[in-house]
């Protein structure tokens, strides 16, 4: 299964008892489920446009994981790297502060990111 996030919503307590109504009749398992199921249909409506911006901004989709191994790599190139993802960017806790900053110029996440205090605070003038 795939990597989940757990999210929190606000809404109304009309629209919540309907939901609940709905899950009593059966049409659903639980709240969540019904949640779930109107967001990936919701999703597929705008497949197309999410396929386009993905594709016209280079954008990485899935799990992306920086390593310190990664990040040496491009530090003895001389590059930094501006990284976009949908889904997930992990950064191994084994990656400093210093590397990190060093070797990436921007870091975009829609999504999650993972990572430590500590590096998360030497790029948050990267972060967008």
């Amino acid at each position: 299964m795939a990597e989940t996030e757990k999210i929190t919503i606000n809404m109304s307590v009309v629209d919540l008892g309907k939901i609940d109504l709905l899950v009593e009749q059966g049409h659903y398992s639980s709240r969540s489920d019904l949640i779930r199921t109107a967001i990936r249909e919701k999703l597929a409506d705008y497949e197309e446009t999410v396929k386009k911006e993905i594709t016209s901004r280079s954008i990485g989709v899935g799990i992306f994981g920086l390593t310190k191994r990664d990040l040496e790599e491009l530090r003895k190139k001389g590059v930094q790297k501006d990284i976009s993802v949908v889904g997930m960017t992990i950064i191994m806790d084994d990656v400093s502060p210093e590397l990190a900053a060093e070797t990436i110029k921007s870091l975009r996440v829609y999504g999650v990111l993972r990572a430590s205090k500590a590096v998360k605070e030497a790029l948050k003038d990267k972060i967008k």
